[in-house]
């Protein structure tokens, strides 16, 4: 196939593309390089021009670092790609270097290991946070080991290299932000005075595309655009490239107050602040490149960006666009499903892949669809076991009409974002399955049911969604909730609900996913994910309680619920939940698929 034509090519240049690195490494006087999978703004998705790890390796994973010296290459990415590595990096020169085993060498550890005092590592600062580079910095430094971030050594040997993204961009009119850039730089501007700070660099594509209502299709999922923003009350500045933008957007901006300059202009802006200027930088979303081309003479103050905070509480408007993106979302969901059992009641073949793709398919007939919101995860029986699946055509499954299949998917609608994740039966299913999805249900509903005070960190009641799980000593190990941006990245922060301590606390307005799951490895998964928004309760004498209201609109597989392990909170939730789905998916189905609908939202 032509797949395997371009991997096998891609995999002769390996050895070419390593052996002109080292090259440039001797130029430069640097022993060690590293390149990791991230662009100058630190995205989950970057840009064809910022896919460098793919382009030196051939491995194409979503995670992972490539890491080169005189004699050794090496990619570190986790257990998701073990598989894929091995096979993309066969005959490359690379070796695998699995994360979190025992015996895997950190990156640090190895660099540690291989040079000596006086050498030195290198890497390009755009694709390194300023918070990882000192990081790593410092250790190095211990062994007199130096660090360069100013080499850039891919541009030089990757001769046709994609160019920064030239889309162009459109408007988040104010009718869907609900507030006006200008109203939102002087949000940031009253943030940045109480924090001691006089002006803010943003590096991160989702702030600045909330910052100043503009979105666009440099990056696949996430609708932002590839651009660099400064704030401060004397002016504030976007570099954005100037044919992204329209007469119109550009008259439109200015009148906001906004001025604009050349994308590749920041560092020398940077280098021309003002003497003494109180600079906000959130170490962990700006390269080090920004950070070190800040003047000396300045102060900098660390934080969380004043635009994540603001962005994460979403407005009345916002709120309402989320209300409608999910009857959207619903809608096409329903008519997937019964797209689905009506395919297998036939005996007609279904894989993962083409399930995914009927799922976008209908998602795209909805108004005001943009994209899917990440790669849908389509994972049957065993695969449905694998966090972050991702089918390929190698492993593309046929669906049986057995076992349990699980999709996680969403979509980007210009009036909001949807994250949701089911888990069906696809045949009669076990005693086991049906115990486990009922677990992972309570935890659901634990959750979405929860009262807490104001002032409460997602790890608090972060156990909710765990405890019937843990009752039955089965646990999961990702996070049960991320914060979710408006028509904006899916992954937002700087709000979640894990295990781990996050000293952000929750805040009417968030909107939270909240996807307890159970894996058994070999055999299948199971998660169920809904989109919950954090809202005011109620006061008492004891302080204002929060709550939350679920958005998500799609039905919950009865089949696989055994009922007297519901208390009665749970089930009265659930039949509450489901009368809710229907009354408001129903009016935007035909007769027929109402009433399959109302069959699967009956009250149990």
């Amino acid at each position: 196939s032509n797949v395997d034509i371009k991997q096998n090519a891609m995999k002769t240049n390996i050895p070419e593309r390593i052996a002109a690195l080292r090259e440039a490494m001797r130029q430069q006087k640097v022993d060690a390089y590293i390149i990791p999978s991230s662009d100058p703004h630190l995205s989950e998705y970057p840009a064809d021009r910022w896919k460098s790890r793919e382009w030196i390796s051939g491995f194409t994973g979503s995670a992972g670092t490539i890491v080169v010296t005189a004699d050794k290459a090496g990619l570190w990415t986790d257990s998701r790609y073990f598989l894929q590595a091995a096979s993309q990096l066969e005959g490359s020169g690379i070796e695998l270097y699995k994360l979190a085993l025992p015996e895997t060498p950190s990156i640090t550890e190895f660099l540690l290991h291989e040079l000596h005092a006086g050498q030195a590592v290198g890497l390009d600062g755009q694709t390194y946070s300023a918070a990882e580079a000192s990081a790593l910095a410092n250790k190095l430094s211990r062994k007199e080991i130096k660090l360069d971030t100013s080499a850039d050594l891919i541009e030089g040997i990757w001769k046709d290299r994609p160019a920064v993204p030239g889309n162009p961009i459109f408007e988040m009119p104010e009718a869907l932000s609900g507030a006006s850039v200008h109203e939102k730089l002087d949000l940031i501007n009253n943030q940045l005075r109480s924090e001691g700070a006089d002006c803010l660099i943003l590096a991160a594509l989702d702030e600045i595309a909330w910052t100043f209502n503009i979105r666009g299709t440099d990056v696949t999922y996430n609708p932002v655009v590839v651009s660099y923003a400064f704030v401060s009350e004397d002016e504030s500045v976007l570099f954005i490239k100037p044919e992204k933008l329209t007469a119109e957007i550009t008259e439109h901006l200015k009148k906001e107050g906004v001025t604009l300059a050349e994308y590749s202009m920041i560092q020398r802006y940077l280098s021309r602040l003002p003497e003494n200027s109180r600079v906000f930088v959130d170490m962990n979303k700006t390269n080090v490149s920004l950070y070190d081309a800040i003047p000396g003479n300045c102060t900098i103050v660390e934080g969380i960006s004043p635009a994540n905070h603001l962005k994460s509480i979403k407005n009345e408007t916002e709120i309402k666009g989320f209300q409608n993106a999910v009857v959207k979302d619903g809608v096409a969901l329903t008519k997937f499903y019964i797209w689905l059992e009506k395919q297998m009641a036939e005996g007609a073949q279904v894989t993962e892949i083409s399930a995914a793709e009927k799922l976008t398919a209908l998602r795209a007939e909805q108004p005001q669809y943009i994209m899917d919101s990440f790669g849908t995860i389509c994972g049957y029986a065993e695969h449905g076991a694998i966090v972050h699946y991702s089918a390929t055509p190698e492993t593309d499954a046929t669906l049986k009409p057995e076992g349990l299949l699980l999709i996680d998917s969403g979509a980007q609608y210009l009036d909001g974002t949807t994250d949701i994740t089911r888990t069906i039966a696809l045949g009669e299913p076990t005693e086991q399955m049906k115990k486990d999805f009922t677990r992972v249900l309570k935890g659901t509903i634990s959750l979405a049911k929860s009262k807490f005070p104001a002032g409460t960190r997602g790890s608090q009641i972060d156990i909710l969604a765990r405890k019937a799980l843990w009752d039955s000593g089965i646990n999961y190990l990702h996070g049960t909730g991320h914060g979710i941006g408006h028509c904006l990245n899916v992954h937002e922060g700087p709000q979640s609900i894990r295990m781990e301590e996050n000293p952000v606390t929750l805040k009417p307005g968030m909107v939270i996913s909240d996807e307890p799951a159970m894996y058994r490895t070999g055999e299948y998964g199971i998660r169920t994910e809904n989109m919950i928004l954090v809202r005011e309760d109620s006061e008492t004498e004891f302080g204002k309680f929060l709550g939350f209201d679920t958005l998500t609109l799609c039905f919950i597989d009865t089949s696989l619920i055994i009922i007297p392990m519901l208390s009665v909170r749970e089930h009265a939730w659930l039949n509450k939940y489901h009368q809710m789905v229907y009354d408001k998916i129903s009016p935007f189905l035909d007769e027929e698929e109402k009433a399959w609908l109302k069959e699967k939202t009956t009250e149990i």
